[in-house]
């Protein structure tokens, strides 16, 4: 029997919001279509779901129809791959883990790796959220990592470093939030423009139109004087 050909999306469907770095950062590393059915599902059930913290569940996942049908575990159980393709978006970044305790029981939630879930996995493990507590049969901590400092940043992704490279990058370590710095070399990386001077321009647009989270660097480094980020090395390159 011949599956019936989707008819295309009307006018005015719902859609689904996911980060664009999904596509150019995370998709490249993607080779299984099970762990991309599986994340993409993920974002839309927390596109539709209210409150706090945002998390969807294994058994969750399991017991969902339209994700379970797209999944053909071939000779493996079907928990068998579902759970692959959770450990791998888990390996890949994309996703966090933690296994918390409902009723008694152990139950394994699911995170969109974001600074908002990250946070509140760490009020979980501070026992912030009195609804949601650590299983005791694993209360692990999920390891966050903090940003890397700008050296290690540029010599992991565009190469050694010189006295007038440091000197620059010490300049804009002090100009910069280091979450900042971390997102503009991984954004040129991911559009492999592999150079200071593009990702110095990353950071200098950002101070003045303000990053994707619609804060301004002044409001991030909590200054005053907004002329700082134009009267610095980096200033001929800033439109004002």
């Amino acid at each position: 029997m011949t599956e019936k050909l989707f008819p295309g999306f009307p006018a005015r469907a719902e859609v689904t919001p996911v980060p664009n770095l999904f596509f150019n950062a995370v998709m490249p590393q993607v080779d299984d279509i099970i762990e991309l059915k599986t994340v993409l599902h993920v974002f839309w059930l927390l596109s539709r779901r209210r409150g706090y913290p945002q998390f969807v569940t294994y058994s969750e996942l399991m017991s969902d129809p339209i994700l379970m049908s797209g999944i053909r575990g071939d000779a493996s159980p079907k928990e068998k791959v579902l759970h692959q393709a959770l450990d791998q978006a888990v390996q890949h970044g994309v996703m966090l883990h933690l296994e918390i305790d409902r009723d008694g029981q152990p139950e394994d939630a699911y995170f969109i790796n974001s600074e908002a879930a990250k946070e509140a996995i760490s009020k979980i493990q501070q026992g912030k959220l009195p609804q949601l507590v650590l299983s005791p049969r694993k209360a692990e901590k999920v390891e966050i990592k903090p940003p890397l400092d700008i050296f290690s940043l540029y010599e992991q992704n565009i190469g050694m470093l010189t006295p007038m490279i440091t000197e620059e990058l010490q300049d804009a370590e002090k100009l910069y939030p280091s979450e900042w710095i971390e997102s503009a070399f991984k954004e040129a990386v991911a559009l492999n423009k592999r150079s200071w001077k593009y990702i110095a321009r990353i950071l200098e647009r950002w101070a003045i139109e303000g990053k994707d989270d619609g804060k301004s660097g002044r409001d991030s480094k909590k200054e005053d004087d907004r002329e700082k980020y134009v009267r610095g090395k980096y200033g001929h390159m800033v439109r004002r």
